[in-house]
């Protein structure tokens, strides 16, 4: 039994993803960790160039073999990753020399749940310093908002001639469409009411909904799980987060002009996910995707902040209003846009 043989027990114990080398790359050992984060398995690949389970850049390669000859040992952050099928990943990973030259230990620390995690935090973070923002200010608005409508109220009863009255209705309706406006900025301020749901019966009460709205001139998919237990939460509150971004999906397709507008409605359990920092066993994935135009790229960081919209009659507060109704719940909303696909999904935790 070799050196290298007796150390295999240890390495396969750690949970830290570890591959050993020989001075030509190719491999010697993976532990079970670095089995799974790199999709790949040891026993059928063990002989295989490292270069085959990962690309990172065509430096890399030159970097390993300088650090085997020179018994070099770095560390590289941020290191991104394409794996052999197609998978991509975000690393920080140690190369150290072994032996008398015998090889290199690569140790490998996944860093993309990390990043979400601060990215997460960041967007919750802005997001909440926002609706603080518009708390304060619509207080400020609406004080004097109420004051004017009742001047333009009281206005209208001395005017010497009731045509005249025209003029300080405008002033009225337009006192309360700036207050209706500022209400839905708020949002809505009633908390969850907690109860026991079927999430794919909210999902065709939107789909129901948005069919009528678009006089069936969109295609509607479901990819349901059925096997998704009851969840907690309040349905009405979880209707309206939904149906917000529905109804963003199908106006892009409407106002496109297409012809064969598709929106899918997907369900699916994620095991072992993370939100913000807490740690949840299982979550229900609903994802919402079209086939659209796109978001633009100089907006698709800022979707979720109100007033912000690509549409010229619109208010941008429906994302916003939703990214709060799924906070209410603990959960989480996600956004990749490209052309021809956009899918938003919406994380809620299982448990109670």
């Amino acid at each position: 039994m070799t050196d290298r043989d007796i150390y295999k027990p240890l390495l396969d114990s750690l949970s830290t993803a570890i591959v050993l080398v020989d001075n030509n790359l190719l491999l010697i050992h993976m532990n079970p960790a670095a089995e799974a984060l790199l999709a790949m398995s040891c026993e059928t690949n063990r002989g295989e160039p490292i270069t085959y389970f990962f690309f990172e850049t065509e430096e890399t390669e030159r970097q390993l073999k300088l650090a085997a000859s020179k018994a070099n040992h770095y560390t590289k952050r941020h290191a991104e990753w394409r794996l052999l099928h197609n998978g991509h990943i975000t690393v920080d990973y140690t190369v150290t020399p072994f032996g008398e030259q015998e090889g290199l230990i690569i140790e490998i620390q996944p860093i993309d749940r990390l990043l979400r995690i601060s990215r997460d935090e960041m967007v919750t973070s802005s997001h909440e310093t926002t609706r603080n923002l518009i708390r304060g200010m619509a207080h400020e608005i609406k004080n004097p908002l109420g004051g004017i409508r009742g001047a333009a109220q009281l206005l209208s009863r001395e005017l010497p001639h009731s045509n005249l009255t025209e003029y300080t209705n405008i002033i009225i309706d337009e006192v309360d469409r700036l207050r209706n406006l500022v209400d839905r900025m708020l949002g809505p301020n009633q908390l969850p009411k907690w109860a026991e749901l079927n999430i794919h019966e909210a999902l065709e009460r939107v789909a129901s909904i948005i069919k009528a709205e678009s006089n069936d001139a969109l295609k509607l998919v479901r990819d349901y799980d059925p096997s998704i237990p009851n969840i907690m939460g309040d349905k009405e509150l979880l209707i309206q987060a939904c149906l917000n971004i529905l109804r963003n999906a199908m106006q892009a397709l409407l106002e496109a002009g297409m012809t064969n507008g598709v929106i899918q409605l997907r369900t699916r359990i994620q095991r072992q996910y993370t939100i913000g920092r807490k740690h949840h066993p299982l979550v229900c994935r609903i994802d919402i995707i079209d086939n659209g135009p796109g978001i633009p790229a100089d907006m698709i960081e800022n979707i979720f902040y109100p007033m912000i919209t690509g549409r010229a009659e619109g208010t941008g507060l429906g994302l916003t209003i939703s990214q709060h109704l799924i906070h209410q719940h603990n959960g989480l909303i996600e956004c990749h846009s490209e052309p021809g696909k956009t899918r938003f999904s919406l994380y809620l935790p299982m448990e109670a």
